[in-house]
């Protein structure tokens, strides 16, 4: 390659390598070698490169000094000069100096789009622009083609610069330079926007400072029929010792031209045809300047069919509620260039793509927008209880209010944030709808759902979501709820009448969250332990209280045999019990089997409590809940007739024998009823004499007349025998008393000290013996056994037993 500069041109040529190579490939002249060379004014170069692709290792700089004060201007279009260059990287440079007191003007032929730093262009050629005033350079920009930025006007001197990439050849730079007034500011930058557009733009020097104390300016060529809106995406202010930095709009038709507006405010929206905008610093501090940067959005579109139609939002009786309106996907996507844009309005200029209203006024808003549907709402309300003595009894309803369903704009969510001090519980309830666990074995169908999040400040818990149309009457939970209701679609307008979740404040309970189940008696009930995303918290405890009807049983099934986790501290425990008087609790622990599917009888606990688990073991438990009717089993009939056999066959021994000892005039034993007490603490005594001195309780013979336990029987025991009344008996007599009760019976009486034989007992009208006869031969033989065995005939054998066992 043969490069030939001419000095009148003032044009120098510097190739080198490119940053971060090695030097593998080299510049071979006559001189020998080179890895950087500089042709300068006037010089005539011939040169080659040792490898066959220069273009990956060296870069080429062109620059050309333009002197506009000490002589005349080069006005007009800008070529590329000289031709012939080798195909590499290169880079045009202009630098033109000129005095502060005129302007020059950079029209572009080609309109330019402004992109942030770092950002490439498409075609990979670019424009920098930067300004030179007395020995500070700002950076107006960079650019690429294909934009809306016509003109750039700056005031002294411009260092211009054109990157090609090596592949592309071009014989013109394709802007002009042009000779005007001074501007009496940094810049003027004119952006043409045709038709329905958006453009980005940023202030000078962005992301670093705007120059101090300066002024520039944007000038907007918009149709008369079209509407444009500004609208700021990142900003940031210095520290002014002096003055204040704003931006200030210049509206043709405003009565109040400048209108000035903070960088915190709303800007100007629905603006018809052109407009100019300037952003104007201030005096900062010298100690501490900080940084004044401006990112913004112009958005030009068509005037909207129902812009003048205005929606009436009330919220002047609501409390710690906020409305938000915006466009589909904020926050997380925010769009910088959405065309068309929808704008929601509170006046006609205060306009923005995301509106925030607050409970206590009442607004008018307007929408610009051809396409409703890119619009949707959330909502947020807030409900707080700090002495229970003033909400307990107090119920809130969970709707969304009248006056968001009304607009024509679908609602996205809405948001309870329910907070309650330590000892105070929430409780959420459906008392007609009831509330459905999703779950993969049971998805909601309906057209809204609810998420329900429980919270302290250490920890989160996702207790799961919810539609309506299940068996789950009731929650209850012990920590603060932020509770979502979410829509699906344009379904929730005609199901948002039949709402009916509501919550209220309820006393301390013991686990982290309680449901109560009313399962579908024709349905499969699927219930999971909350945050079954990440598994059960530590040491939390959850219970399922779950109704079952009178005629049913419900059987229960786990999904899984184990836990699946092993504990690191604590135990985890699965509980099941039904309520019950008597009923058995079955336990089981993470380290065994759960418990195999069973039938509940009646209302039954679940309750899974953790413990902290060895990572990264989760634990997260399902089961379900089915219902047949109760059947009675044809062994329990069968075991019922057998019993019934037994009694009767039992009855029929009983006469037989009380016949066979009729004929045999068998002696009989003394019964008595061992369930009664034979004292009544405070009665009186109905014998006045003790034992010594009344011979009232010696008797011969009974008769079987005086045997009364058949009477006990006939009137199960609540007939009071009588005491002391007793038939004539015509008998023979015998020697031996009466046996009396057993003495474990006798409570009240402690054993004498002599060898006499201890007093009676005060009886009372309850104390109820029956005796049978006996023949005085076989009374007599009987008591001559007596003496032989024992040597008393005053005491009978039981007696003697029972002494000998209070001796003990």
């Amino acid at each position: 390659f043969t490069i030939s500069l001419r000095a009148v041109d003032n044009i120098t040529v510097t190739i080198k390598l490119k940053p971060g190579i090695l030097p593998v490939c080299l510049i071979r002249v006559k001189s020998g070698p080179r890895f950087e060379m500089k042709i300068r004014p006037g010089e005539n170069v011939t040169l080659i490169f040792t490898c066959n692709t220069p273009e990956k290792y060296f870069i080429m700089e062109i620059q050309k000094n333009i002197d506009c004060v000490s002589g005349p201007c080069p006005f007009g279009d800008v070529h590329l000069y000289p031709p012939g260059l080798p195909r590499l990287n290169r880079t045009f440079i202009w630098d033109v100096k000129a005095s502060t007191k005129a302007g020059l003007e950079l029209r572009f032929s080609t309109p330019l789009r402004q992109i942030q730093p770092g950002e490439m262009c498409p075609d990979l050629v670019s424009y920098s622009i930067n300004s030179c005033i007395d020995t500070a350079t700002v950076n107006i920009g960079t650019f690429c083609r294909n934009g809306s930025v016509s003109r750039v006007k700056l005031l002294g001197g411009v260092v211009m610069s054109l990157h090609l990439p090596w592949n592309l050849t071009l014989t013109t730079s394709g802007f002009n330079i042009a000779n005007r007034s001074s501007i009496k500011r940094l810049c003027i930058i004119e952006s043409i926007l045709k038709g329905e557009s958006s453009i980005m733009l940023m202030s000078p020097n962005y992301p670093l400072g705007f120059p101090e104390d300066e002024l520039m300016t944007w000038q907007f060529v918009v149709p008369s029929n079209m509407r444009a809106s500004v609208f700021f995406h990142d900003y940031s202010l210095s520290n002014c010792e002096r003055k204040e930095e704003r931006v200030e709009y210049y509206i043709p038709g405003s009565v109040s031209n400048p209108e000035v507006f903070k960088l915190s405010d709303s800007q100007p929206a629905n603006i018809a045809g052109s407009f100019n905008m300037s952003l104007q610093g201030c005096d900062q501090d010298a100690q501490n300047p900080g940084i004044l940067r401006l990112f913004f959005q112009v958005v030009v579109q068509h005037p909207q069919i129902d812009e003048n139609v205005t929606h009436l939002v009330d919220l002047s009786k609501e409390r710690n509620m906020t409305v938000t309106i915006h466009f589909e996907g904020w926050p997380r996507r925010n769009p910088l260039v959405p065309e068309p844009m929808c704008l929601i309005c509170k006046d006609p200029r205060t306009c923005d793509r995301v509106l925030t209203l607050s409970s206590g006024a009442t607004y008018k808003i307007s929408f610009l927008c051809k396409d409703l549907s890119r619009l949707r709402i959330t909502a947020e309300k807030g409900i707080s209880c700090v002495d229970l003595r003033w909400c307990q009894n107090k119920i809130y309803s969970l709707s969304v209010p009248k006056i968001i369903t009304q607009l024509p704009v679908q609602l996205h969510k809405f948001i309870w944030k329910l907070v309650a001090p330590e000892m105070i519980n929430i409780e959420i309830t459906s008392p007609s709808l009831k509330l459905q666990q999703h779950l993969q074995e049971q998805n909601c169908n309906t057209s809204y759902s609810y998420s329900i999040v429980s919270a302290t400040p250490e920890t989160e818990m996702n207790v799961g979501i919810f539609c309506p149309g299940g068996a789950i009457e009731k929650i209850q939970l012990r920590n603060n709820i932020t509770i979502s209701l979410k829509t699906f679609g344009k379904g929730f307008i005609n199901e948002s009448n039949h709402q009916d979740l509501k919550m209220s404040f309820v006393p301390h309970i013991k686990d982290e969250c309680t449901f109560t189940v009313s399962p579908d008696s024709k349905a499969k009930t699927y219930l999971q332990t909350p945050n079954s995303l990440y598994g059960l918290p530590p040491y939390v405890s959850i219970s399922w209280y779950i109704t079952v009807p009178s005629k049913q049983v419900a059987r229960l099934e786990f999904s899984k045999d184990r836990m699946g986790i092993t504990c690191e501290t604590g135990r985890a425990y699965v509980n099941i019990k039904e309520q019950m008087p008597g009923a058995e609790e079955t336990v089981r622990r993470e380290d065994e089997l759960l418990p195999q599917p069973r039938n509940m009888h009646h209302n039954f606990w679940v309750n899974v409590s953790n413990c902290k688990p060895v990572d990264p073991m989760q634990l997260t438990l399902k089961f379900w809940v089915t219902f047949v009717e109760k059947q009675i089993d044809l062994a329990v009939i069968l075991g019922v007739l057998a019993g019934a056999g037994v009694l009767v066959a039992i009855g029929l021994t009983v006469c037989c024998v009380k016949k066979k000892k009729k004929k045999s005039q068998n002696p009989m034993v003394g019964v008595y009823n061992a369930n009664v007490n034979t004292q009544m603490p405070g009665k009186q005594r109905l014998f006045k004499k003790d034992r010594k001195t009344n011979e009232s309780h010696v008797y011969a013979v009974i008769d079987d007349a005086m045997v009364y336990g058949h009477l006990l029987k006939e009137s199960n025991g609540s007939v009071t025998p009588e005491v002391d009344v007793y038939r004539p008996f015509d008998g023979p007599m015998g020697s031996l008393p009466p046996s009396p009760p057993p003495l474990s019976f006798r409570k009240d009486v402690k054993r004498s000290s002599n060898t006499e034989e201890p007093p009676l007992l005060a009886e009372a009208d309850h104390d109820t013996y029956t005796f049978a006869h006996q023949r005085s031969e076989e009374l007599e033989d009987n008591g001559d056994g007596n003496e032989k065995n024992n040597g008393d005939t005053s005491t009978s054998s039981l007696e003697n037993k029972e002494q000998d066992s209070l001796e003990e």
